[in-house]
């Protein structure tokens, strides 16, 4: 696999593999200077990067599906149809319009038409989301792990990142501690060690 240690959908990638105990080898690269081997195989040039005997995987919810598929004893195919619909929707709407928010908040100097408490703000319905579905479960799907926590919580870990002190501010207790739980999961520990 072709991996950028911090970016939040190789980090899922990497997550679900382990997870489902697929032994991989990570190649980490520089973003600034992409090996050719990589952009000969997938020219867009983005990772997670997945290599297989029988075809190359360059998005990441496809790494996940096709690692379901590698397990099918995996916890996370015991999921209903209604929760996978909504484990889909609330990726769906990460991806998007999430990760479109996350992006002008994070880059806020690039996008100086609002101030960064402005775009930090345009995030907050996601959260409103997140804080729903964590009422009613311990997890956003159900009490346990779903592909829809691995997922999803790299992205809301980004967004804490950028600034520490403003998100510890915001009154969304639920997902505040359903984030902690996962970064100290020893899961997530074993994919951010440095390859």
């Amino acid at each position: 696999m072709y991996s950028y240690r911090r970016c939040p959908y190789a980090m899922r990638a990497r997550m679900i593999l382990v997870n489902e105990n697929i032994d991989f080898d990570i190649f980490e690269i520089s973003l600034k200077d992409k090996p050719a081997e990589l952009l000969k195989i997938s020219p867009k040039g983005t990772v997670p990067v997945l290599v297989t005997k029988d075809a190359v995987i360059d998005e990441s919810l496809e790494i996940i599906s096709w690692a379901f598929n590698q397990n099918e004893k995996s916890t996370f195919h015991k999921l209903n149809k209604n929760e996978i619909d909504i484990a889909n929707s609330l990726i769906k709407k990460n991806d998007n319009e999430f990760k479109s928010a996350l992006d002008h908040y994070k880059y806020h100097i690039k996008y100086p038409e609002k101030t960064k408490q402005n775009w930090r703000a345009d995030c907050l319905f996601f959260f409103e989301i997140l804080e729903k579905q964590l009422s009613n479960y311990r997890f956003l799907i159900k009490d346990q792990i779903t592909y829809a926590d691995i997922a999803i919580f790299p992205f809301i870990r980004q967004f804490s990142n950028v600034d520490l002190e403003a998100f510890q501010d915001l009154n969304y207790d639920k997902t505040k501690a359903w984030l902690s739980y996962l970064i100290n999961l020893d899961l997530f520990k074993k994919i951010m060690v440095k390859p």
